[in-house]
C-alpha cells in the first residue's frame, strides 16, 4: 500500500480508501465484515461512510452502513487503526426523511452525536459536508445556472463556527466537503484564512476516467490552496469494469439492480468506455486496474475511495494501487479525453 497524508495535519491514510455505501443494501453486514477485514490486511487504514448510506438512500435502511462499521468496532477493537470519515446529509427530497434543517448548529451537533453513537466510537477524523446546500450544479450537469429565486444566503462563517466548537468538544478533528465547486471551496478558505477558522482539508468529488470535471479549475484550487481530492466513483458505478459492454454484468451488479443510476452510462459515455476497454486491453491490464490506475497517479488526489460488492473485486481494486500506467498509455487515455470529454458529469 502507498500513503499520504490527510493535507495541512499529520494523519498518515492509505491512497487507497475503503467505501462502503453498498452495505446494508446490496452487501449483508457479514459481507460488510469481511470487506473490512480484508481491506485492513491489505494495509487500506482509511473508510469513507456517510449518514446516508446506504444508496439508494431510504428511511427504512437508514444510516445502516454507518450501523455495521460500528458493529465492526465493538467485535474487532480495531477502531485505532482506521483513519475515519463521515458526512452529515444535505438538504433535498430525497433527504427528508433524515433532516430538513440544512447545516444549522442543531443539524450538526444532532447529526455528530447520532453518528458517533451508531459508529460506536467517541470520535471522527473527517467529518464532510455531503453537498451544498444553496442551489448549484449537482449530478449529471456540466454548467452552473445561476437562480436568483434561490433562498439560500451565505452561511459559511456560521457553518464553519458552529464546526469549530464541536472540533473543540473533541468528537471530529478534521472538517471537509463534498460534491463542491470552485466557489464554494474558496468561499470556505476565506472564511478560514479571515477568521481562524476550520480549515477545509478535503474535497470527495466524483472523478474517473468519464468524468475528469474535476481537472476544469478544482485541480488548480487543490494544488494552490493544498485541499485534496477524495476521488468517488473511479470505477463509474462498474461501468469502467467494462461488464456492462461485454454483457458479463451478473444480476446483482448495480445498474440491473438500480437501473435509474444513469449517470455514467448515456451514449457518449459508452463510446468512451469502449475505447478506453482496448487501451486496457491492448497493454494486457484489465478496463478496471487502468481506470483506478489513473486516478490513483493524478496529483491532486489525496485517496482513491473504491467500493466492491464481492472480495474478488475488492482484491483486484486494492491491487491497482501497484499498477503503473506507461507515458503511451497516458496519451491514449488523454487522446480519448480529447475527443470525448467528461461525457459522464
Amino acid at each position: 500500500m502507498k500513503y499520504t497524508t490527510l493535507p495541512n495535519t499529520d494523519i498518515k491514510v492509505s491512497k487507497i480508501c475503503l467505501g462502503t455505501m453498498t452495505w446494508g443494501n446490496q452487501n449483508t453486514q457479514g459481507e460488510g465484515f469481511s470487506q473490512m477485514d480484508f481491506a485492513l490486511d491489505k494495509g487500506v487504514n482509511f473508510f469513507d461512510v456517510a449518514e446516508l448510506y446506504p444508496v439508494p438512500a431510504t428511511k427504512e435502511t437508514y444510516a445502516e452502513t454507518e450501523r455495521i462499521i460500528g458493529n465492526w468496532f465493538a467485535k474487532t477493537g480495531n477502531r485505532d487503526k482506521v483513519v475515519l470519515a463521515t458526512k452529515i446529509a444535505g438538504t433535498g427530497d430525497y433527504t427528508a426523511h433524515i433532516r430538513t434543517n440544512g447545516f444549522s448548529k442543531d443539524a450538526l451537533n444532532e447529526a455528530v452525536d447520532n453518528s458517533l453513537k451508531r459508529l460506536q466510537t467517541d470520535y471522527i477524523d473527517l467529518y464532510q459536508l455531503h453537498w451544498p446546500e444553496r442551489q448549484t450544479k449537482m449530478f449529471g450537469t456540466r454548467d452552473y445556472v445561476h437562480n436568483p429565486n434561490d433562498p439560500w444566503e451565505d452561511n459559511f462563517n456560521e457553518i464553519l463556527h458552529n464546526l469549530d466548537n464541536i472540533i473543540k468538544s473533541g468528537k471530529i478533528r478534521q472538517v471537509g466537503i463534498s460534491n463542491e465547486g470552485a466557489w464554494g471551496t474558496m468561499r470556505y478558505l476565506q472564511e478560514f484564512k479571515q477568521h481562524n477558522l476550520p480549515r477545509m482539508i478535503t474535497i470527495q468529488n466524483a472523478y474517473s476516467l468519464i468524468n475528469r470535471v474535476f481537472e476544469v479549475d478544482l485541480a488548480e484550487v487543490a494544488h494552490r490552496e493544498n485541499i485534496g481530492l477524495l476521488a468517488y466513483s473511479p470505477m463509474a458505478f462498474g461501468v469502467l469494469s467494462g461488464k456492462y459492454i461485454k454483457g458479463t454484468a451478473g444480476d446483482d451488479t448495480r445498474l440491473k439492480l438500480f437501473p435509474r443510476f444513469a449517470r455514467y452510462s448515456g451514449e457518449k459515455a459508452t463510446e468512451a468506455t469502449k475505447r478506453y476497454l482496448k487501451i486496457a486491453e491492448d497493454n494486457n491490464m484489465s478496463l478496471a486496474q487502468m481506470s483506478l490506475a489513473f486516478v490513483n497517479d493524478r496529483p491532486f488526489l489525496t485517496s482513491n475511495i473504491i467500493g466492491a460488492t464481492s472480495l474478488k473485486q475488492l482484491e483486484e481494486n486494492i491491487d491497482s494501487i501497484n499498477v503503473s500506467l506507461s507515458e503511451d498509455v497516458m496519451k491514449a487515455i488523454n487522446e480519448v479525453h480529447a475527443e470525448l470529454p467528461n461525457p459522464a458529469p
